[in-house]
Formats: C-alpha cells, structure tokens, sequence
C-alpha cells in the first residue's frame, strides 16, 4: 500500500510533538504549497491581525517592576538603590514578550510574570474584552451579515464570558461550545448547571429541545448555522435563525469551514500550527464584503505577536508576502493616491466635479480599473474602523512613539458622484450588438446606493433659480442656471438629460410648475416617460407581451435569478419571431437565420432588463440601399408647427421629416 499525506500545518522541527515531526511519520515533503501560495494565489484570504491590549503597557510593567523590586510603591523603590535597579529593569529593558536564548534557555517577558499571577484571568481584563468585541461589532460583522469564533483558554472562562456577554448584550446572539467530558478543574457540578443554562437559552432562541444527552446533537446544529448548510441554507434572510457569535475553547479551531466566519477573537496563547489552523477558520472567499480574516487577541497580545510571526515564518516558506493585509493607514493613503490618479484622469479630459465620463474608451478603461481598486482598499478600511462622518485619522508608530495624522482626500458625495460615473459604464451600449462593454467591471459596484446625493442642496439651487425666472432679470437667470447645474454632476448621465429637457421645458412654458415638487421629483416624471417610450419600442420592434416585460423589469432581477421559476422564457415565448426576424435583420443589414435571431433576442432581453432599459438601435429606412437611419421622435403637440419644415439639418446631415 501506499500513503499519500496532505497537511496544510505538517509538524516540523520546531514544533515536533514527542520529538517527531511529519517527515519522520510520512518520509520526505514531495512538494509544498504553503498557506502564503495560496493567499497570493487568491485561492483563500488573508489575515488581518490585531492585537488589543486590555491594560496599559505602562501599568503592566509598572506592577511587575514593584513585584521584582518588592517594593508596593515607586516612592518605597528609591529608598533603596537595589531595588532601583531590578524596578528599572524591569520598567526599560525587558522586552514584554519573552524569547529563547542560542542554549535553548528561556528570559521571561512581562507578560510571562502577568501570565503566571492570572492577570488575564481577572474580571477586569473579561469586561475590556467583552467591551472591545461589542464596540466594533457592527463594522466587523457588516451590520450582522457575518459570524464570529471567540476562543478562551478554559472551560470556567467560557462560561463566564457567555454569562457576560448575556448581561451586556442581550440581543447579541451568543452561544458557546466546549467538551462536555473534560473535568472542568474538579468543578464539575458547575460546570453541568453551565451547560443546563446553555442549552436552555439555545431551545428558547431557536426554538429547539436539546438536552445535555444530546449535546452532540446540538454541537451538530451549531455547525449547520454557522454554516448556512442544510437545514440552514437560506438562514441569512432570517437573521433572527443566526448565531452572532461562538464562544469555544478547543473544539471549532481545526478543520470546521465556514464562508460565514469572517472574524476570531482569541483569549488564549496558540503556537505554530495551531496558530494556523485557528486563524484559518476565517479565510474562506466569500466577496467584496470579505476582503480578509480578522483576528483580534487579547491575552498577552505581545507573546501572541511573536507567536504569530514564528508560525508564519514557519508555515509561509519563510516567504510571507502578502499574507497580512496592509493596515487603515496605508489603506487611507492608498486610498488618496488612487483619488489622485481619478481626479487627473478627468481634469485631463477637460471634465471637472467628475460632471459626466471621459469621452475615449481607454480613459474609460483607466477609469473602470482606478475605481476597482480604489474600493478594493475602501472595503478593507471599512472593517478596520474608516467610517466617512470621519475622515482625519491619527496613527501611532509602536516602536519610534512617533504620531503622524492621514486625512482622506473626497468625501462620501464625492465618491458616490465616482460611484454613479462608474455605474454608467455598465449602460453604454456597444457599438457592434455582438460585444459585451468594453470594460472590466465588477458588477458589485453597481450595489452601491447613489439614490441621493445632497438632494437639499440641488433643490434650494432649483428654487433659486424658479425664482430668477419668475422675478430677476437674464443676468440673474443665466447665475442661477449656472449654480444648479453645477449640483447635476450628482445625477447619473440619464438624469442629467432629463434635467435639461425639463429646463428647456420651463423655459419654453412648455412644462407645468406644480407646489411642493422636487427637481427629482420632475427628473423622475420625465425619465419614466422616457423608460416607457423605451419599452414600448422594444415591444413594438419584437411583438412580444408588454406586460410580461415590465413585470420582470419591476422585480430588479441580476444575471443570476432573471429566468427564475421560468420568467425569461415565457417572456420570450410571447416574441413574434417574424417581427423580430425583421428587426434584426434590418438593423444588421444582413438575412439571419432563425437559430441565430433567438440568440439575439436573448441576448437584447438579458441586457434590457438588466441594465432597467435603453434605447435599442432603431430599423434602417426600409426600400433604400443606403445607410441613411430611420429615427423616431417623440415630441409634444406645441413642438409639431415648429419641426414639420423639411428638411431639416441635423449635425451635417440633412434629414427629411415626413
């Protein structure tokens, strides 16, 4: 027989368990992937780790210093220049995490000392840490969306967080996990009443009826909705049916995989691989709301930071590029720079205020690629804490004490104003019916809600100018135009020309003034006058059922669920394919066979109803053998004395009007 091993944390050297590694169980590596390969590979995530520190540094050397010196006071030290030598020691020189000398001997760091005494074992450091979690829960979570695994160092500790966490944050839904087996430090008794108090909460959250035989049962449970596995696949529409967080104490950090973890706290000190493997529950792919793992840790976060090195450089080939995600500051900076770069795009363009999109596809290109990664570095500053109410941040360098502050560059209208430009790309119908946009886009961005971008302001400028028509004179006019139509580079390109036409029509008297309406509320009006010419011409040039099409349109459906329970089809089995045989043909210039115009009709569907419509390419003139376009125009009854004249010139082409 032969034995093929795969570990993703083989034992090495040094951390052989009973002086053997893997190598001496399974024979030589063959080959390595390590976890940094599959990290820059984008195969899984990577890590942002952070350490907490529950007390002040100062303090915790301050306490060990006055215990070596046997001092209870710092006035009590300088009385006795024996004890100011070990207190300054202490107080200056020795490192807070310990390390190993080249003779395998071993110099305790301060937090060694505070280890020992159970300094993290007190009711203090629990309520800073319990703090800690609930304050930055929301941004970390994405507002619930996410779960998260808090592992302790003991069975009695994790009993008490759940109790703290039950008393501070009762809404928070929190359970917790830990072998039912193990003695529990003599204190069994208790430790039975804690499960009872566990089990009960979980039955009358979640509607169940475990019990301690059962346990198994209910660790089973736990798994599923963490995972959002059957019975729990659709759980995240149900947020109520979801666990916010796991308290565990061994079980859970090795081999249990969850897209929907997406942070670990620890309370406890791991090393080598089961550093790796207890991080390694939060770096499954799930999207752009999960740009890495994150990791908070709270017991001796400076022994944890050397522990955690020693494992990466351990389990990364000693090549651990890319394995950690860059932090808020340089997020932010990057963040500016990739402002910076936008800005120059448009200004070079002769476009400023980011009003409309540069006119040439590779500047577009430039655009679509700055702004992707412009919000690849916005989602990992958002679960480090960037919020946009706030945009000067202060940063500390640990080893230099040095300060130096990051302020960002835009504002929250100012990137929603990129966001609609960026959205746009996605509306632009090629020019060959055949392509696809032209552009790398990632559809995610499209999500970003642009609805209402300074609203108030756009509307005061629109009464102003009500105002100039009404009662100033052209000077003032031509001012408050010009005023409001710096406010339109809020509005999407659609928007925009809706906006004007609608002026226009002020201007002419054409459009009536009602109290109480917006300018949105008329860019409304007149876009759905708009959308419905749109969809009224596409049900004309392929026959097909009105109503069927603008039942899927009101659904706003994506890419992934357009044809469900059937929709799309029986939308495209309403299609005259004569009619539309015809449509395409005329547009193409060319006779197509059937196979090929279903093609075309799924395609122009697809793309109608996804994008909530656009003027689809018109008919050629029928009976001529030239490229002159049959156009049509949609215009109200005072404008029809004024353009009946052919013919009439449009750009260098005349055009007759019948």
């Amino acid at each position: 027989a032969l034995f093929f091993g795969f570990s993703g944390t083989p034992i090495q050297l040094e951390n052989e368990k009973k002086g053997n590694t893997t190598a001496d169980v399974f024979g030589s590596e063959l080959h390595r992937y390590s976890i940094a390969d599959g990290i820059r590979d984008k195969n899984v995530l990577g890590f942002d780790p952070d350490k907490v520190l529950t007390f002040k540094e100062k303090d915790m050397r301050q306490a060990v210093a006055l215990d070596k010196a046997k001092a209870k006071t710092v006035a009590e030290v300088f009385s006795d220049t024996k004890k100011q030598k070990i207190y300054y020691e202490y107080m200056n020189s020795r490192p807070m995490a310990g390390y190993e000398l080249a003779d395998g001997s071993y110099v305790k760091g301060i937090e060694d000392y505070l280890l020992e005494n159970g300094q993290y074992r007190t009711a203090e450091h629990q309520k800073m840490v319990v703090q800690d979690i609930l304050d930055n829960w929301i941004t970390i979570s994405h507002n619930y969306k996410f779960h998260g695994l808090f592992a302790t160092s003991s069975i009695p500790e994790a009993v008490e967080y759940y109790k703290r966490f039950k008393e501070a944050a009762p809404d928070l839904k929190v359970t917790a996990l830990f072998d039912p087996s193990i003695d529990n430090d003599g204190k069994g008794i208790a430790k039975e009443e804690a499960l009872i108090e566990l089990i009960e909460d979980y039955n009358k959250r979640y509607h169940q009826t475990f019990s301690i035989p059962t346990w198994a049962k209910m660790k089973k449970d736990i798994q599923y909705r963490l995972a959002h596995k059957k019975p729990y696949e659709r759980i995240e529409f149900t947020p109520e049916e979801q666990i916010d967080l796991l308290i565990v104490v061994d079980q859970m950090l090795t081999g249990y995989d969850s897209k929907w973890l997406n942070v670990l706290y620890l309370d406890k000190i791991l090393r080598y691989e089961s550093v790796i493997q207890a991080f390694s529950r939060t770096n499954r792919l799930f999207g752009p709301d999960k740009p890495f793992g994150s990791i908070k840790y709270y017991r001796a976060p400076y022994t944890m930071e050397r522990n955690i090195n020693a494992a990466v450089k351990l389990y990364s080939g000693d090549k651990p590029l890319g394995m950690f995600a860059i932090k808020l500051d340089k997020n932010l900076e990057n963040m500016n720079a990739i402002f910076t770069q936008i800005k120059n795009l448009f200004e070079q363009a002769g476009i400023f205020d980011f009003e409309r999109l540069p006119d040439t596809m590779p500047e577009r290109k430039q655009f679509a690629k700055l702004f992707r990664q412009f919000n690849e570095y916005l989602e990992y500053a958002k679960v480090q804490g960037f919020i946009w109410n706030k945009l000067q941040y202060y940063f500390t360098n640990e080893k230099t004490c040095e300060s130096r502050t990051v302020s960002l560059l835009l504002d929250e209208k100012t990137y929603k104003i990129l966001a609609l430009r960026y959205k746009e790309l996605f509306t632009l119908v090629p020019v060959d019916p055949h392509e696809d946009t032209p552009y790398d886009l990632s559809g995610y961005l499209t999500t970003i809600d642009t609805d209402e971008i300074d609203a108030d302001y756009m509307n005061s400028r629109f009464e102003k100018y009500k105002k100039a028509l009404t009662g100033g004179n052209a000077e003032d006019v031509k001012s408050a135009k010009e005023e409001l139509h710096k406010t339109f580079a809020t509005l999407t390109q659609e928007e925009q020309k809706n906006a004007n036409i609608f002026l226009h029509d002020i201007e002419t008297g054409d459009a009536n003034i009602e109290p109480g309406k917006t300018l949105r509320d008329y860019i409304g009006d007149y876009m759905q006058r708009a959308k419905d010419d749109q969809i009224h011409r596409l049900t004309e040039a392929l026959g097909l059922d009105e109503g069927k099409l603008r039942s899927i349109m009101a659904l706003k459906v994506d890419d992934t669920n357009i044809n469900e329970y059937g929709r799309l089809d029986a939308l495209k089995a309403t299609v005259d394919k004569a009619k539309a045989k015809a449509h395409f043909e005329s547009v193409e210039g060319t006779k197509l066979p059937m196979p090929k115009v279903n093609i075309r009709i799924d395609k122009l569907l697809r793309d109608f109803i996804l994008k909530g419509g656009f003027d689809i390419q018109l008919a050629t003139a029928q009976g001529t053998n030239d490229s002159s376009t049959l156009y049509k125009m949609s215009v109200s009854a005072s404008d029809l004395p004024k353009i009946a004249q052919p013919p009439i010139t449009y750009g260098e082409e005349t055009i007759n009007i019948d």
